[in-house]
């Protein structure tokens, strides 16, 4: 191993490069990171780059993109002591999310980030953010998969991207910061997940699952909605399971009988059904109210109060696995790697 640390670069903004279309992924990273960063890495990890291929928009991800970095996490895992994925940020929340059901507890640092500004450009936070995912990445024991971003650690499986326009672009509206990496560096190890030798007795390239494309929809409910988007999704033999972005505390329109029905064919097509609330703070509270009650009685689950990605990932992390209808609903329940409040 002649570096501590190895940087998997899938594309996105940190490491986009002008062209006549617009900003886009560009190979040769690494001499631009050492560029860019200077004398400031005699005092970092040693590390080496591996770009995939090909570099992609992060808004161009899908589910086999998280098959390839686990796939490639697990080819190099001996060879270094931490790990960086520098990624885009429009679908970063996804990515982490996934990864975070996917490895579990790990017992080498896996860290993601990226930038709001292309490394190099005038006023880029790509430094900064490198620069505390390279401090971080060997130096203290981070079990979750997490997002370095703008001074915070994050649980992966928590995060949400919240402005396009500003640094701060992530936050995690229901749970605590694993850390914040500032003049003074504080981790809070209690907030860590606990690793749990007895259950993950996979090898990594065991945790390189195969997704089913499209098995996942999301539904987002408003005022007045279209009743063919109810039948297309019921039609769709590919799609197992539906996150519901519904109102407030978990509120549905029960007085809509086109809807009703259509939860009651989502349960008599196996097709399961999350209820997961359109606000960003806080959670569902499904039976609190009378609009919500309905859910329960039609074999809805509970998103607690998760993200949107948490679910949506969650989700094909269990179809993936090889989980029915059944073996879901007896596993939704359980909190894998901290995805919601207990």
């Amino acid at each position: 191993m002649s570096s501590q640390v190895l940087i998997l670069y899938t594309g996105g903004t940190i490491g986009m490069v002008q062209t006549e279309q617009g900003l886009a992924p560009a190979s040769g990273l690494e001499a631009r990171i050492k560029q860019a960063m200077g004398a400031s890495l005699a005092d970092l990890p040693s590390f080496d780059v591996i770009e995939l291929n090909p570099l992609i928009d992060s808004a161009n991800i899908t589910p086999n993109n998280w098959t390839e970095l686990v796939s490639t996490l697990a080819t190099h895992w001996q060879d270094y002591e931490g790990f960086i994925i520098l990624h885009g940020t429009d679908t970063m929340a996804y990515t982490t999310s996934a990864l975070s059901f996917m490895l579990g507890a790990c017992d080498k640092n896996v860290l993601v980030t990226g930038s709001q500004i292309p490394l190099g450009m005038n006023r880029s936070d790509a430094t900064s953010n490198l620069q505390a995912a390279l401090s971080l990445a060997c130096s203290h024991p981070i079990t979750d998969v997490s997002l370095v971003f703008d001074g915070k650690l994050m649980r992966g499986n928590r995060v949400q991207k919240v402005s396009s326009g500003r640094f701060k672009a992530f936050t995690t509206p229901n749970d605590e910061l694993l850390g914040e990496i500032a003049i003074d560096m504080q981790l809070h190890f209690d907030r860590m997940l606990k690793k749990s030798p007895t259950t993950d007795t996979l090898s990594m390239s065991e945790k390189a699952l195969t997704f089913q494309e499209g098995a996942v929809a999301v539904l987002m409910l408003h005022p007045s909605q279209p009743i063919s988007i109810y039948q297309s999704i019921l039609n769709d033999d590919n799609c197992k399971a539906i996150v519901l972005m519904t109102y407030g505390a978990g509120n549905v329109p029960d007085k809509n009988t086109d809807f009703l029905d259509f939860l009651m064919q989502t349960s008599l097509r196996n097709k399961i059904v999350i209820n997961l609330t359109q606000c960003m703070h806080g959670g569902v509270s499904q039976g609190a109210y009378a609009a919500g009650s309905v859910l329960s009685e039609r074999k809805v689950l509970s998103g607690y109060d998760m993200t949107l990605e948490a679910a949506f990932c969650k989700l094909h992390f269990l179809l993936a696995q090889g989980n029915s209808y059944n073996d879901i609903q007896e596993k939704w329940d359980t909190n894998i790697c901290n995805e919601f409040s207990a």
